[in-house]
């Protein structure tokens, strides 16, 4: 992997902690284990870190750095207002029954990338670099975050995949949630690719397929979360001013349990699985 883009991705997917809680970031520490001192892959990976690090004016207080198997470890710290008493903060314990459920952006297309890297998949060129971008560069949703809050009534980033990141706010949150996956699969960008004489890539798959990527893909660092069917119209003012894509794809239900629907919807059998590092 391009050194400048790991950079990026290391600090990228700890600043979509920060997103997921509203959060701003303030500072972050780097342990780097390095086999041996390497400018030349050095120079590109500070690049990357600390060009993102600027860009969210997150500055590096400290950390260490040691000899042995490459290891990249970072801590992020961020703060939240506390209004009337009350944090600000975005948890994954306010959804309730009646919120509408909201992803940011696109979905399943570093999974895509991956099955590529894998040897799995043969995508056209043009592709696969968009699909690459989205799997080694991530864009955390810091802007995102920040405008829902006492918008949004909780909230996660998708790192393990939708479905199994939105269990999460179920269990912590006590409720259930129905998930329409006509919309969800509309959210793999990688479907409206246009391929020219090779059209025939888009066929080749599998709706279910497109939909497993979608619901369980991972790598996505997008936000999911939560708000009152009463607040579209302040989400909408949010997506806007953080100039972040969100789409509703479901609602939070007093039923526990998560139940997947197609659009006229019927019912939709789950079988897509989420990344479980100890599974």
């Amino acid at each position: 992997m391009d050194p400048r883009l790991l950079g990026h991705k290391a600090l990228a997917v700890n600043l979509s902690d920060l997103a997921a809680c509203g959060a701003k970031p303030l500072a972050f520490t780097l342990a780097l284990a390095l086999p041996r001192a390497d400018e030349a892959w050095l120079a590109p990976f500070s690049q990357g870190l600390l060009a993102l690090a600027d860009a969210h004016g997150c500055e590096l207080v400290g950390g260490d750095t040691t000899q042995g198997p490459l290891n990249i470890c970072i801590t992020v710290f961020g703060e939240v207002p506390v209004v009337d008493g009350r944090s600000q903060a975005l948890l994954r314990s306010g959804a309730q029954a009646g919120d509408e459920l909201y992803v940011s952006g696109t979905l399943g297309d570093a999974r895509l990338a991956l099955e590529v890297f894998r040897g799995t998949l043969s995508v056209p060129a043009p592709l696969f670099e968009a699909a690459r971008l989205r799997l080694e560069q991530p864009t955390p949703r810091v802007a995102l975050g920040l405008a829902l809050r006492g918008i949004a009534t909780a909230a996660i980033d998708v790192s393990d995949g939708l479905l199994g990141d939105l269990g999460h706010i179920l269990k912590q949150s006590g409720v259930g949630a129905t998930v329409d996956t006509d919309i969800a699969i509309t959210l793999v960008a990688a479907r409206a690719y246009d391929s020219g004489a090779s059209g025939l890539f888009c066929t080749e798959l599998a709706p279910d397929q497109w939909l497993g990527w979608a619901l369980a893909g991972g790598d996505d660092y997008e936000l999911l979360f939560t708000a009152p069917a009463s607040a579209r119209d302040l989400v909408a003012a949010a997506a806007h001013s953080s100039q972040t894509p969100v789409t509703r794809i479901g609602q939070i239900d007093m039923e526990r349990g998560l139940r997947l629907v197609d659009g006229q919807g019927q019912a939709v059998p789950n079988t897509h699985t989420s990344f479980d590092h100890f599974a």
